[in-house]
């Protein structure tokens, strides 16, 4: 769980999850959308992997992320554990 937090403490990797909440994307569409390089965005997504809140699916020549909704889940059912008691 501190690894998920962790990872949700960077701005840009909140904005990218924002992002893919309205569904899957790129990682070219992803950089255009935040006006950040390529580069950055693809730290972004590994970072964002690693922690399993994004999936990667390759079609051709790109790759496709899209939200882990049930590492997500999980992540809320601990908030509301920890503030709703």
């Amino acid at each position: 769980m501190n690894k998920v937090f962790k990872t949700l403490s960077d701005p840009n990797r909140r904005k990218i999850l924002r992002l893919l909440k309205k569904g899957e994307m790129a990682a070219g569409d992803i950089a255009k959308n935040l006006k950040i390089t390529g580069a950055t965005v693809s730290h972004h997504l590994d970072i964002l992997k690693r922690a399993d809140l994004v999936s990667a699916e390759r079609r051709g020549q790109q790759i496709f992320y899209s939200l882990n909704l049930t590492v997500l889940e999980e992540v809320m059912e601990k908030l509301l554990e920890y503030f709703g008691k």
